[in-house]
């Protein structure tokens, strides 16, 4: 079983503006009475300017990122980097993409093969807990066939979860393990092994 293990890599734009308006009209003498109209003070409609301020901002609030450095050494190394980006569809549920880059070294053979994968995935989380959640992805990644030098898509169908152990106000370590449902042929991994990450993410 090959286990990966990945380290860190990983409102107001404007304010409206409101006017009074005053207005006294001239005096109505009634013998010795002098009677004045009220004062009228008119307030603003907030103009479109702030609403799209409120807009971005809220959007900007329910994003975050993160990502990972894939790091294995020895006679199979790998080199890579995973960012992510995510969006908050409500407190609980998000979706995210992340893209991939691996560059492989391996020195199991008589001669020492060297290769790259790459592809990415999309993602969808549930908090099951302010420190649980449960993670659905679905990836596809390209790998290097050593018989023939050619390459082939192979897809994936991730299901797991993981912790979530807040950092500071704005950053946090999470630790996620997923297995791939799917199990296609092309696959290069072992049945049902466990994908291991640790990684660090960050919102707005």
């Amino acid at each position: 079983m090959k286990t990966i293990i990945s380290a860190l890599l990983i409102l107001f734009s404007a304010g409206g503006f409101q006017a009074i308006a005053e207005s006294i009209p001239p005096s109505v003498e009634n013998g010795d009475e002098v009677s004045h109209q009220p004062l009228v003070e008119e307030t603003t409609i907030p103009t479109k300017k702030t609403s799209a301020s409120k807009s971005q901002k809220s959007i900007r609030d329910n994003l975050f990122y993160g990502g990972y450095i894939n790091l294995s050494f020895g006679s199979y190394t790998v080199i890579g980097i995973e960012p992510m980006v995510g969006y908050k569809l409500t407190p609980k549920l998000s979706i995210g993409v992340k893209v991939r880059y691996d560059y492989i070294r391996d020195d199991r053979y008589t001669t020492t093969r060297t290769t790259s994968t790459y592809g990415g995935s999309i993602f969808g989380r549930y908090l099951v807990t302010p420190k649980f959640y449960a993670q659905a992805e679905a990836a596809s990644y390209s790998y290097e066939l050593y018989l023939n030098g050619e390459r082939e898509w192979a897809p994936f169908l991730f299901m797991g979860g993981g912790f979530i152990q807040p950092l500071s106000e704005r950053t946090w370590l999470n630790i996620e393990i997923l297995f791939d449902v799917l199990q296609d042929e092309k696959s290069p991994y072992e049945d049902w092994e466990p994908f291991f990450s640790i990684g660090i993410g960050a919102g707005f």
